[in-house]
């Protein structure tokens, strides 16, 4: 007879509760990304967790990690539901804050950016022109993480765990303003090309240069979103 240790037990519960979370989380935001949960609908705890066959726990862990995006709101006294649709003047707010914070990083980082840094970049920019871009957030899943994880290696290659959280809590609430009108990525040429720009500004060890590329990306990449609030149907999956 094999005794398991009751740390090990912990371990293995805890790791099966963190990987129906993620089902869950990723579930949900299949729904919200393809906006077949609507802006103001109620996200009830007990229903999603029937829906999924879960209990409540993994469904409350999934939907605190979505509050941490913007997509769902918790509101007091009734429960989660679905963020409202996200203003110009928020995306216009946001990517103010964009441009205060992901050109200095980009510049930090140029300090401190190592081959094994490099390659991951280059690496994501690769994932970003190689992902597929289906109309479906299923099929350009893909595109969107290789987007995410790019800004995020930058931030994290800069050393400053300060700077990180910021990037971290900035991050998430990009995924708000994604706007989605059923035509998929429509914007992965300029998206991928603002990359490599960027991972170029990099790769010269240049901090100048290298904030500049980040800047013009930012920049060109809000008046792309704003576009597409003036442009009914058009979907901007980078924003």
């Amino acid at each position: 007879m094999v005794l398991v240790e009751p740390t090990t037990t912990r371990r293995s519960l805890a790791s099966s509760r963190q990987m129906l979370a993620d089902h869950v989380y990723d579930a949900v935001l299949d729904l919200l990304i393809d906006g077949e949960l609507k802006a103001g609908q109620a996200l009830g705890i007990d229903g999603l967790a029937r829906e999924f066959g879960v209990s409540q726990t993994p469904v409350r862990e999934a939907l605190a990690r979505l509050e941490s995006t913007g997509l769902v709101r918790r509101v007091a006294l009734k429960g989660y539901r679905v963020a409202p649709v996200a203003t110009p003047e928020e995306l216009v707010r946001l990517m103010q804050a964009r441009l205060l914070l992901e050109p200095a990083l980009a510049e930090l980082a140029a300090h401190h950016l190592t081959p094994d840094v490099l390659e991951q970049l280059e690496q994501a920019v690769h994932d970003l022109a190689t992902a597929p871009l289906g109309p479906s957030f299923h099929e350009f899943r893909q595109y969107w993480e290789a987007d995410e994880r790019f800004h995020r290696i930058i931030a994290e290659a800069t050393g400053n765990e300060f700077l990180l959280g910021a990037y971290t809590a900035l991050g998430g609430q990009i995924q708000r303003f994604r706007l989605f009108g059923g035509g998929g990525v429509t914007d992965s040429d300029h998206c991928v090309a603002e990359h490599t720009r960027v991972l170029e500004g990099l790769r010269t060890g240049d901090p100048a240069t290298a904030r500049a590329a980040m800047a013009a990306h930012i920049t060109e990449a809000r008046d792309r979103a704003l576009q597409a609030y003036e442009t009914p149907g058009t979907a901007a999956a980078e924003a």
